[in-house]
């Protein structure tokens, strides 16, 4: 079973890699939600994440991360 996304690290090496986090600053909002886009996937065979960022009103795709190599991490709650 997946869980949510927490973190995604994006890049070939983890220490020099971009990374988003969900509660991230983002502008003038904040990093809402990270997911996997499973109908990109499964149309493509390739994943990709999608980021968006909630502002005052709105929650808003920001940005979108395919054919990268990336680490993932989900929020595990015990």
């Amino acid at each position: 079973m997946e869980g949510l996304i927490r973190k995604i690290v994006i890049g070939e090496d983890p220490k020099n890699g971009m990374a988003y986090y969900v509660g991230m600053r983002a502008g003038d909002g904040k990093v809402d939600s990270i997911i996997l886009d499973e109908r990109h996937l499964y149309k493509y065979s390739i994943a990709r994440y999608l980021v968006y960022i909630k502002n005052e009103n709105d929650v808003l795709l920001w940005k979108a991360v395919d054919s990268m190599p990336c680490i993932i991490e989900y929020d595990l709650n015990f």
